[in-house]
């Protein structure tokens, strides 16, 4: 019994930590809203100065530059996407890109990972806490199932190509506002007309929505063709189950399986 309670105990503080909760509530208030007085205030070179993302100096909050308004920063991003000529002139570009608070909360940026010149593409919404701690897209629980039903299909990351229309982790894990995500949408196109794949894959209803336009849930939409536009050509694209919603309804991967099967044949189809 004793072995079970530990294994549930850590079972729920992985949850905690997925989620994105970092602090503890003890049984005595806290006014996390009063400016902090340390003993001892921490030195600092005359020279240094604050970064946008240095929340926290001498015990005291301070808020990061506010980023333009939204209709600004998606002109911005608009026109920052289209000067990138290459991938790596992409990731730099986003780099260097303040429109997005979501910058400022992240502790990095989540570009890419996989092999660009793969013939398929996943796109998911945003990263999570593993992502952000890693810089990479699906690494955490969700992304070891997406490991798996790519086995599935004879596919692994050097044979696939994956982002998030978000490059940013929300705060908590939440979900990305619409802003956020029209903010970011130039980027995730021109990532997707870079990397120019035969088949597009949208993980999950938001990046079937932002990307396809379309309106209906992914209970409706999953499992069938659309068509992307990257301006060039038009590419195949699906929309299937975000793992980490399998994780949570296992029934539904009977659904994600046929998906993948579909996926695995137009791949074949395309090299004929």
């Amino acid at each position: 019994m004793a072995a079970s309670g530990n294994k549930s105990a850590y079972e729920l503080i992985d949850f905690y930590m997925e989620a994105g909760v970092d602090s503890l509530v003890s049984e005595h208030p806290v006014d996390r809203f009063a400016p902090a007085e340390p003993a001892v205030p921490p030195k600092r070179p005359p020279q240094a100065t604050l970064q946008p993302r240095d929340l926290e100096t001498n015990g005291r909050i301070h808020a990061p530059a506010a980023p333009p308004a939204p209709e600004e920063a998606i002109m911005a991003a608009r026109a920052a996407a289209k000067t990138a000529q290459t991938l790596d002139e992409l990731r730099a570009i986003l780099d260097k890109f303040d429109g997005c608070a979501l910058k400022a909360t992240a502790s990095q940026l989540v570009f890419a990972d996989g092999n660009p010149a793969a013939r398929v593409m996943f796109v998911g919404e945003a990263p999570g806490r593993d992502e952000d701690i890693e810089g990479l897209p699906f690494v955490g629980r969700s992304g070891k199932l997406l490991d798996r039903m790519l086995a599935a299909i004879g596919l692994d990351r050097t044979k696939v190509y994956i982002a998030n229309i978000v490059p940013w982790r929300p705060p908590g894990n939440r979900t990305p506002t619409p802003q956020e995500s029209q903010i970011c949408l130039p980027f995730i196109r021109r990532q997707i007309e870079l990397a120019d794949p035969d088949v597009l894959v949208c993980l999950g209803g938001p990046s079937a929505q932002t990307l396809l336009g379309l309106k209906d849930g992914i209970t409706k939409t999953r499992g069938r063709w659309y068509t992307f536009d990257t301006g060039k050509r038009e590419i195949r694209a699906m929309p299937t189950f975000h793992p980490a919603f399998l994780l949570r309804s296992p029934l539904q991967k009977r659904f994600a399986w046929r998906d993948f099967l579909a996926i695995k044949k137009a791949l074949a189809d395309a090299q004929r």
